[in-house]
């Protein structure tokens, strides 16, 4: 199996939430890194995603740097549209 790994800064410009992280995070930038495998086919070069996640800030106190969290992108991208979305009031 062949996996190659992409990775992409995504910004918010609000705090947001994604499920499977605790608590709300704040706004800034994050670092998201896909996984994708290669399908083997004859005719073409395609690949399949099998792993997402987003690098978040460890919690005060907590020992390192940052943390990787594994995420649906569906979720992601959902939560991306809220942010760029206008305020509510």
């Amino acid at each position: 199996m062949r996996v190659r790994s992409s990775s992409k800064i995504v910004i918010f410009t609000r705090p947001f939430r994604l499920g499977g992280v605790v608590g709300e995070q704040p706004a800034g930038s994050y670092t998201v890194e896909t996984d994708e495998e290669r399908l083997d086919s004859v005719s073409l070069a395609a690949y399949r995603r099998i792993a997402t996640s987003i690098r978040l800030p460890l919690p005060s106190g907590a020992a390192g740097c940052s943390q990787t969290i594994a995420i649906d992108p569906a979720e992601l991208e959902q939560a991306l549209a809220r942010d760029a979305a206008p305020p509510p009031g």
